[in-house]
C-alpha cells in the first residue's frame, strides 16, 4: 500500500487537502495530509523560534508514525521545503517525491527567494529591547491571486481558504534549505499548473537552454504531468489531481529526456537565409551596419528570458538575433542585438537599465540618426515594453513585440510591479506598435497577450497585429514555412516603414 504525506504552502494547513485526501482513500491508498506547526488548527503552537527546521521535523515524524512501505512525499508551493529536509532525515522511507506546482529549490537558499509575493510582507525587525512581530500576516481575499492563480478555485473555496489562513512564522521562509545529498537518487514527478504559468513545453526549453541547475530534470527518474487549472488544485480540481498523484506513485509521466538530447530550438537556422553584414561588437551590444552613407535609423532587438547566466552562445549569438540584425541592415537601418541581465524573474529592473544604457550607446554613434529609433522586445523581453510605453521619448518611433509575454505570469509574483505593458498602454499615444502573434502559443502567454490587445482597443492604441499561421513560440528557428518567412517580412517592413515616416 502506498502512503501519501500531503504537505501545502504557506498560510495553510492539512485541511486544504481533505477532498483529494478522500478520493486517494477511496482508491486503497493512505493519505495523511500535514498540518505543520503554526498552521490551521495548530496555528497556536508557533513562536518566535518556529523556522523551517520546525516544519522539517514535522513531517518526519509524520513519517515515522506512518506503516506503509512506500512513502510519497508532495510538497505544494512552500510545503516542499520542509519535504525536501525531511528526504535528508528518512531518505531510505521515502520512494518518491512530488513537486506540486513549485520550483525547485536551491542548495542553501531560502524559501522567500522563491516567493517574491511575501516578499514584502516581512515583518519589521524588533525595536530596541524587543521582540517585533515574528509573523507574515496571510493575504486577504484579492490578495490570494499573488501567491499564485486561483483559475478554477470556486468562491466558497476560496473563502474558507482566507477565513482558515494563518499567519507564517517568518523563520520557516528566511531559513536556508540545505538539500540532502539523497535526493538525487529518488525519483520525482512533477505536476505543473498551466493556469498558472506552468508547462512541460515551458521546462523543456528551460532544461535546452543549458542551465546546469534544471539538466537533473531530463534524468528518467524524472516524470512530468500538467493540469489544467490554477495554483490550488486540491481545491479546483480535487479528484484529477488524485488520479494524479497515484499514476506518479506508480512511476507514469511525460519524460523529457526523451528529447533532452535534440537540437535546441534557439540554435537552430533563422528561417530567412540572410547574407553576412558587417558587424561590430561593443560590450554587450552589437551593431549590423548597412550599405549607406550618413546617419541611419536603428532598430534594438531586446531578447527574452530569463535566460540563466552563462549561457553559451549568448542570446545576441543566437541564430534568431543574428538573423533579424542582418535582415534588418540589408533593408538599410542599424541592426542592434544585445545580451542584458535577466536571468530570474527578479532581474527585470536591472534588464531594464541594461536596455536603456543600450539604446543610449546606439543613438550616440554617429552613423545612426538618434532620432529615428525603434525597439523591439521578445518573448520574456515583452515585460520590458513597459517602460517605454509609458514615457515614450520622441525619437522613439515604434515599439514591437514579437510572441510576447506582456503581463507577469501568475506563478512570478509580480502583481505589482510595474513591468505590466497593458497599463502602461494608455501613455503611449499613439505610438506604433507592431505585435508579432503566434497561433500556436502556449495558453498562459496567449491570454497575456490578448490582455493587452484588450486594453489598447479601449484606448484605441495604433496596435499592428502580423499573425503566424501555425507558428509557434520561436518560430524563426522552428517553423519554416512560407507563412512564417512572410511574417517576419512584413513585421521587418512594418517596424522600418515607422522609421522612415
Amino acid at each position: 500500500m502506498t502512503a501519501f504525506i500531503l504537505v501545502a504552502g504557506a498560510h495553510t494547513g492539512g485541511w486544504v487537502w481533505d477532498d483529494v485526501a478522500a478520493r486517494l482513500r477511496e482508491s486503497g491508498a493512505e493519505a495523511h495530509p500535514v498540518t505543520l506547526t503554526g498552521m490551521g488548527e495548530r496555528r497556536h503552537l508557533a513562536g518566535p523560534g518556529t523556522d523551517l527546521g520546525t516544519h522539517i521535523e514535522d513531517v518526519v515524524r509524520l513519517i515515522d508514525e506512518v506503516d506503509a512501505p512506500e512513502v510519497v512525499l508532495v510538497g505544494h508551493c512552500y510545503g516542499v521545503h520542509p519535504v525536501l529536509g525531511a528526504v535528508g532525515r528518512r531518505p531510505e522511507r521515502v520512494s518518491r517525491i512530488v513537486y506540486l506546482d513549485t520550483v525547485m529549490p536551491q542548495d542553501g537558499a531560502p524559501a522567500l527567494q522563491q516567493l517574491p509575493a511575501v516578499a514584502g510582507r516581512l515583518p519589521a525587525p524588533a525595536g530596541q529591547g524587543g521582540q517585533g512581530d515574528w509573523r507574515i500576516l496571510p493575504p486577504a481575499a484579492q490578495e490570494w491571486q499573488r501567491w499564485g492563480s486561483t483559475t478554477g478555485v470556486p468562491a466558497d473555496a476560496l473563502a474558507r481558504l482566507t477565513e482558515l489562513a494563518a499567519p507564517q512564522p517568518a523563520g520557516t521562509l528566511t531559513q536556508p534549505l540545505r538539500l540532502p545529498e539523497a535526493l538525487s537518487q529518488l525519483p520525482t514527478t512533477g505536476i505543473l499548473c498551466t493556469g498558472n504559468g506552468s508547462s512541460i513545453e515551458t521546462v523543456e526549453s528551460l532544461v535546452r537552454l543549458g542551465d546546469p541547475r534544471l539538466q537533473a530534470l531530463a534524468d528518467p527518474r524524472v516524470g512530468f504531468f500538467e493540469l489544467h487549472t490554477g495554483h490550488w488544485p486540491m481545491l479546483s480540481t480535487p479528484g484529477e489531481l488524485a488520479g494524479v498523484l497515484l499514476r506518479a506513485a506508480e512511476g507514469e509521466g511525460y519524460r523529457l529526456a526523451a528529447t533532452a538530447c535534440e537540437p535546441a530550438a534557439h540554435q537552430r537556422p533563422f528561417l530567412i537565409d540572410v547574407p553576412e553584414r558587417p558587424r561590430e561588437r561593443t560590450g554587450h551590444v552589437d551593431l549590423y551596419l548597412p550599405d549607406a552613407d550618413g546617419p541611419r535609423p536603428a532598430v534594438v532587438f531586446v531578447h527574452g528570458g530569463p535566460v540563466p547566466a552563462g549561457v553559451e552562445p549568448a542570446p545576441r549569438d543566437w541564430p534568431a538575433f543574428v538573423g533579424y540584425g542582418r535582415y534588418t541592415a540589408s533593408l538599410g537601418a542599424v541592426g542592434v542585438t544585445l545580451d542584458h541581465r535577466l536571468h530570474d524573474i527578479t532581474d527585470y529592473g536591472r534588464a531594464a537599465e541594461d536596455v536603456a544604457a543600450a539604446v543610449e550607446l546606439v543613438r550616440a554613434d554617429p552613423r545612426v540618426d538618434a532620432d529615428r529609433v525603434a525597439v523591439w522586445f521578445f518573448s520574456g523581453g515583452g515585460l520590458l515594453s513597459a517602460d517605454w510605453l509609458s514615457a515614450p521619448p520622441p525619437w522613439l518611433r515604434c515599439v514591437a513585440a514579437t510572441y510576447p509575454i506582456l503581463a507577469p505570469l501568475p506563478n512570478w509574483g509580480m502583481g505589482a510591479s510595474r513591468f505590466r505593458p497593458a497599463a502602461a498602454l494608455p501613455a503611449a499615444g499613439r505610438l506604433p506598435f507592431v505585435l508579432t502573434r503566434v497561433e500556436l502559443e502556449r495558453p498562459e502567454i496567449a491570454a497575456t497577450i490578448e490582455e493587452f490587445l484588450t486594453a489598447a482597443a479601449g484606448c484605441e492604441a495604433a496596435v499592428e497585429v502580423v499573425d503566424v499561421p501555425l507558428g509557434h513560440h520561436g518560430f524563426e528557428t522552428l517553423d519554416h514555412t512560407d507563412a512564417a518567412r512572410d511574417a517576419v517580412d512584413r513585421a521587418v517592413r512594418s517596424v522600418l516603414g515607422h522609421l522612415e515616416g
